[in-house]
């Protein structure tokens, strides 16, 4: 019996891959929803998301996935659990290597996301999402109004995640290995300069304290040049160090940056050089990484590919 061959499918749970659902499914497409290793995506660690349009109190990072899940699922959505492994874009319909098992597709949505670079210090996997370690200044910079916070990094993301934190934290350490930023001139002009911003130079990590409280509670650093350690006194840490876009399986068959994050044609945020075939969400977007943004980035692949199906006999 030869496997039946799906009009849509999408690889991906976060807010792109499940608002791609959403409009695959509310026209009629019936879209197979593959999902890996973190149902739900980043947000899922994000124990209050505050920016998300339609919620003035917040939200739950939990609740928010579950209630697009819910969504989704209303429409037809059909969920499945697979790791792709490879696939096949040069023929018709299109392959997804899961295992031992290949799926068939007229169309395919690839919202696989990105995943946060960590520094791997004892302390801060077990207060990682909500007990004051995180990756997005963005998301979580509100919540330390007046506090001390320190951000891990020397690119342009550590400088403008520092920068940002200074509308609220009362001081922002910058921690980097090296004694000068790599950051472009301008962003390291402007984080050097800051008042609030003190730069902790040739300095790496050793160890997130506060496991035993259950909130961060300091920031054990180590010279590099002296071997000496010290405590940094801050409730808040903020890693930037940049992503890994999760694009392995794809990278070739598709066209991706020296990153790795997937290129979309000119022209386009979503499409790619395959017919029928489209990226969304953080997957593709090194730039602005917001659920709002990948939500967006979700329903132009969807409408996408609604598109081409209806041009291709789908």
């Amino acid at each position: 019996m030869s496997n039946p061959v799906e009009n849509v499918v999408i690889v991906g749970t976060g807010c792109a891959g499940l608002t791609a659902a959403i409009y695959t499914a509310r026209a009629n497409l019936n879209p197979l929803v593959l999902e890996g290793s973190l149902p739900g995506g980043q947000l899922t660690t994000t124990s209050e998301v505050e920016n998300f349009p339609g919620f003035p109190e917040g939200i739950d990072g939990f609740m928010l996935m579950d209630n697009l899940r819910k969504q989704a699922t209303k429409f037809g959505t059909r969920f499945e659990q697979a790791q792709v492994q490879s696939v096949d874009f040069t023929t018709m319909p299109r392959k997804l290597v899961c295992g031992d098992r290949v799926i068939l597709a007229r169309s395919v949505i690839i919202a696989t996301g990105a995943s946060p670079r960590m520094t791997g210090v004892p302390g801060e996997k077990e207060l990682y999402g909500g007990k004051g370690v995180t990756t997005c200044a963005t998301c979580d910079g509100a919540f330390y109004r007046r506090m001390e916070v320190a951000v891990i990094g020397g690119g342009d993301s550590a400088a403008e995640e520092a920068l940002f934190l200074t509308r609220f934290a009362s001081k922002v350490y910058l921690v980097h290995r090296r004694d000068s930023l790599r950051a472009s001139k301008i962003m390291a002009d402007r984080a050097t300069s800051h008042e609030k911003i003190q730069c902790v130079w040739d300095s790496v990590p050793v160890a997130v304290e506060g496991v035993a409280q259950g909130a961060v509670s300091g920031l054990r650093i180590r010279n590099v040049k002296s071997g000496a350690e010290s405590v940094l006194p801050v409730k808040g840490v903020f890693v930037a160090i940049g992503h890994v876009p999760n694009t392995g399986a794809f990278a070739t068959a598709l066209d991706v940056d020296g990153n790795g994050y997937f290129v979309p044609t000119a022209g386009s945020q979503v499409q790619t050089k395959v017919p029928g075939v489209y990226v969304a969400g953080d997957c593709a977007d090194h730039v602005y990484r917001q659920a709002i943004t990948a939500a967006g980035m979700g329903c132009q692949a969807a409408i996408e590919a609604e598109r081409w199906l209806a041009e291709h006999g789908g």
